[in-house]
């Protein structure tokens, strides 16, 4: 017979926390596993409950604190990030559904699971309205408020997983080849690798800099996986990609009716970094309203959402990147100098790629082998003549523009002529000649394109001011 708390539970949509089916569900295991680095505040006034719930969660949690009763728990929230609430409903004073609706409206993100020992459909409509995630039923076992807790934070993640990938699925896909390391037995490569060894485990922030392509988010992943955030999050932003009137809500987040079309209270990417790495790349583009916001968090370590009074605490790694020269984007006034001394503690510059040596063989092979796997297509023989063309030219897209490369040889079946044949004269390339063959293939690709410079810079990884410049040059 399903009892009456399970009809109030079911005609809302919550999940079924207190069915017999889940009651014997062991406490421990896989299911668990993200409880290990949740931090998970506590309020009820009761004593008894509290010391049951600190027993329960306080060994299997990175981090669990209590309060007694609402106010207690507005100050720990101002100080403290949690990424769940356990909430009494009938306590003295304002009672949790209340208060969980006023939080709502200031700017709190976390999930929250309400406890009581009245659950009829009216309760449970009101939880709902008030942004509750959960309820259990008092008395409960502690599998059960266990089993909550987990189900609060899976959901936790995957919606933070989605959100963070639509930012992710944007970045180039070099880092997916060259999983996460940069490729390479050149000095110039060796000297970053070694920097980046050196910086890694230190909280520093790093600014990367260097031409479009060279692999600086390759670099920043790098520096991720080599710290002690490693098992954090890793947050790729491009700043351009944003529109500028998107951007503070995107970065900070914002609370129900911020601004038109905002629903719903939603954590920015600061907060879905937590722990973690947030990498912002082509931070010059960053407009200057949203440089002083930025500044302020890089000092203070908190962000406030759009709309919101709170000010909440964050912990995180910042690494920059940028194609641009930010000294003179200071000197021209686009760019804040406080902030660029801030960004500036420690400065990598990535290598062009027609400056790394052999590199560009080892990057091409790489790149062979794995997209021949992805796209299902054999392999392109790399001979002789092909390796000339290789390290004979400029490489003005740099690793991206050799990764379009390898993937448009294996959809035709062959590299284009520019590359596949030998100098007839057998003597080493000139800079007149790396200049016509450079020419050569990104007519080539314009060609194939229909004249669509917007897609040539896309297949050759170099920017469409780039082809406008070079066209301009040859056509004068």
């Amino acid at each position: 017979m399903t009892s009456p708390t399970s009809k109030a539970r079911a005609a809302v949509g919550l999940p079924a926390g207190n069915d017999p089916a889940r009651i014997g569900r062991p406490a421990s295991g896989p299911e668990f596993s993200a409880l290990a680095q949740a931090s998970i505040l506590i309020i009820d006034d009761e004593p008894g409950m509290r010391n049951f719930l600190m027993r329960t969660l306080g060994p299997r949690c990175k981090h669990v604190e209590e309060a007694a009763d609402t106010e207690e728990a507005s100050r720990k929230l101002d100080k403290n990030r949690f990424d769940v609430v356990i909430l009494d409903n009938i306590m003295p004073g304002k009672n949790g559904v209340d208060w969980l609706a006023e939080q709502r409206a200031v700017g709190f993100f976390a999930d929250a699971i309400l406890i009581t020992a009245y659950a009829d459909l009216d309760t449970a409509i009101q939880a709902l309205r008030a942004g509750a995630a959960d309820f259990v039923l008092k008395p409960f076992r502690s599998n059960q408020i266990l089993n909550a807790v987990a189900r609060c934070l899976d959901r936790l993640q995957l919606q933070r997983e989605n959100y963070v990938l639509r930012y992710a699925l944007r970045a180039s896909s070099d880092r997916t080849f060259l999983r996460d390391n940069l490729v390479g037995t050149s000095p110039a490569t060796r000297t970053v690798r070694e920097t980046i060894a050196r910086v890694a485990p230190l909280p520093t922030s790093i600014l990367l800099t260097g031409e479009s392509g060279t692999g600086k988010e390759v670099a920043a992943r790098s520096i991720h996986s080599l710290s002690d955030r490693a098992d954090k999050p890793f947050v790729p932003v491009n700043c351009a990609a944003i529109p500028p009137e998107m951007i503070e809500g995107e970065l900070f987040g914002h609370i129900k009716g911020a601004f038109t079309g905002a629903d719903s209270g939603r954590e920015g990417l600061f907060l879905y970094a937590h722990g973690g790495t947030l990498f912002l790349d082509e931070i010059g583009e960053l407009p200057l309203p949203m440089q002083s916001k930025l500044l302020r968090v890089l000092e203070d370590r908190r962000v406030r959402p759009v709309g919101s009074e709170r000010e909440v605490p964050v912990d995180l790694r910042f690494i920059f990147a940028t194609n641009a020269d930010l000294q003179k984007e200071v000197e021209k006034g686009r760019f804040r100098a406080d902030l660029y001394y801030r960004l500036n503690v420690m400065q990598i510059r990535l290598p062009l790629l027609k400056d790394r040596g052999d590199d560009v063989q080892e990057l091409a092979t790489i790149f062979m082998n794995k997209l021949s796997t992805q796209l299902g297509m054999p392999p392109v023989p790399i001979d002789g003549a092909v390796r000339a063309a290789l390290a004979s030219y400029d490489w003005p897209g740099n690793v991206r523009e050799l990764r379009n490369l390898i993937e448009r040889t294996l959809i035709l079946g062959a590299f284009p002529d520019d590359f596949a044949g030998p100098r007839n004269d057998g003597q080493p390339a000139t800079a007149d000649s790396l200049a016509d063959l450079e020419r050569r293939h990104i007519l080539s690709v314009l060609k194939e394109t229909g004249g669509n410079r917007e897609e040539a810079a896309r297949r050759l990884g170099i920017s469409r001011k780039t082809i406008d410049r070079k066209l301009a040059l040859w056509n004068g």
